[in-house]
């Protein structure tokens, strides 16, 4: 029997990240923030001085990437670096790095790999288009630049960091161009994808409307009971980019 997916695509801050945690938290399923495997790649890459034009040496890194995802803990090399992948310099070099080919076609194996029973929750930016193209439910969604910086800004204030809302916007319209014009897997809604605006939603609107087209659309069936068959706690990776 094929294990269900379903698919969030979105630009960062677009409210995948809490969204995709919250449905897999709901059903019992697995759950994939891919962001996290890049954002440790670029980590990865900078350790070792490579420049992102280094497709070749960074496809290997990424092919032997000694990543670690323990619950809400991400190890790096044996190093935990769960805050680090959080950062807006993640994000950055995330960007760069996921930018390449070789780079995509290395993670794609170990992406799918996470698809197991009793379903997977995938959040990304080619979870629909690439990874997961047979995947039952493809959900896009965005937001204005605008709100999403500003969200952006409040997640890295209230982790402590000393951010500016003004390069936060910035950032966010740089990483868009990147993400929306790259040759490999561009930024984009799938075909048929059930397309959000999240602008004017908050998490828990915006949750009620992804399980609403879920459950008319396919009918996943949420756990019995906490710790029953695909009960308890979601095995997901943690997130550093909503």
């Amino acid at each position: 029997m094929t294990v269900p997916v379903i698919c969030i695509d979105g630009p960062n801050a677009s409210g995948k990240g809490a969204v995709s945690r919250a449905v897999a938290e709901r059903l019992g399923w697995h759950r994939l923030d891919s962001g996290v495997l890049y954002r440790g790649l670029g980590l990865a890459a900078a350790r070792r001085s490579l420049a992102p034009t280094e497709s070749a040496r960074l496809a290997r890194l990424a092919a032997n990437l000694d990543l670690e995802l323990r619950g809400d803990r991400v190890l790096l090399d044996g190093r935990d670096v769960t805050r680090e992948v959080g950062t807006e310099e993640a994000g950055t070099g995330a960007s760069r790095v996921a930018a390449l080919a070789p780079v995509r076609a290395a993670l794609l194996a170990r992406q799918r790999g996470f698809r197991r029973h009793p379903g997977l929750v995938a959040d990304g930016r080619d979870m629909g288009t690439v990874v997961f193209p047979d995947a039952t439910w493809k959900v896009f969604l965005n937001a204005s630049p605008e709100v999403r910086a500003r969200r952006r800004y409040n997640q890295l204030r209230d982790q402590g960091m000393d951010v500016s809302l003004a390069g936060l916007f910035e950032a966010i319209r740089e990483r868009d161009e990147r993400d929306r014009t790259r040759e490999a897997a561009p930024l984009r809604a799938a075909e048929g994808a059930f397309c959000l605006d999240t602008t004017h939603l908050g998490v828990e609107e915006t949750l009620e409307r992804v399980m609403e087209h879920v459950r008319t659309t396919g009918r996943p069936t949420p756990p019995a009971s906490p710790g029953g068959p695909g009960g308890g706690s979601p095995r997901h990776t943690p997130s550093g980019d909503t």
